[in-house]
């Protein structure tokens, strides 16, 4: 039984990453969203879970911190190592699997961007970055809106957890849809108190910008940001 939809990125993983930093929909709505969100990271030990092409762990170093990043994908890795330039530690591992590079106590923050909604199971995941967390050590993350993923649904059970796909500008994507209350429970029965839940919209993007997304995605949420204590 496949444990995520990471494989999802094994054709498209180069289309992806060159896109990103160009794309008015990252510049203007994903990327300030998650950034309103991090706290000071100077002295701090920062996991970035899933790190992607490694903007956030580029930004964190930037800021002082000291990161491990790591992706299931080896282009993401790859990419991480070239964009921090020795700066970061980074690792090719399975956010699904036990994070077997780190003892118990060694971040104080992690973070993970956009990536949780590919796992089918959230716990084992969520156990293990407790496990790996500093006591009151912090939990940040972004996933996609359960309300506004219920319209690719095929059916009609805001409740349900269930597989969807989508077409992408750079290919098609699956990833699990769950509601609310199952993403609070499990955060919860991980050992999790929730700090703050945003439902961000996007910055105004010039107006020689075409960022056809905005005017939707002001007033309807894409995104979820959570921030999370360890109990």
């Amino acid at each position: 039984m496949e444990k995520h939809t990471g494989s999802t990125y094994d054709e498209i993983a180069e289309k992806y990453a060159d896109a990103q930093d160009n794309k008015p929909w990252t510049i203007y709505f994903e990327r300030p969203a998650v950034l309103n969100f991090l706290p000071d990271l100077a002295n701090k030990d920062v996991l970035d879970a899933g790190c992607g092409p490694g903007f956030y762990s580029h930004f964190m170093a930037d800021r002082g911190a000291r990161v491990t990043a790591f992706d299931f994908n080896s282009v993401f890795v790859e990419q991480t190592q070239a964009r921090t330039n020795g700066r970061v530690t980074v690792l090719q591992a399975d956010i699904a699997e036990p994070l077997n590079f780190a003892a118990d106590g060694s971040y104080d923050l992690i973070v993970s961007v956009l990536v949780l909604h590919y796992l089918k199971d959230w716990q084992p995941t969520l156990k293990e970055f407790n496990r790996v967390l500093r006591p009151n050590g912090r939990l940040i993350f972004s996933t996609h809106h359960p309300f506004t993923d219920l319209e690719l649904s095929s059916g009609d059970d805001y409740f349900a957890t269930e597989l969807l796909e989508d077409e992408w500008d750079v290919g098609k994507v699956q990833f699990y849809r769950r509601p609310l209350s199952k993403i609070s429970r499990d955060l919860f029965e991980s050992g999790f108190v929730i700090e703050e839940i945003g439902e961000p919209q996007p910055i105004k993007p010039p107006k020689d910008v075409a960022f056809n997304a905005y005017g939707r995605t002001m007033k309807k949420p894409a995104r979820l940001m959570v921030r999370v204590c360890k109990r």
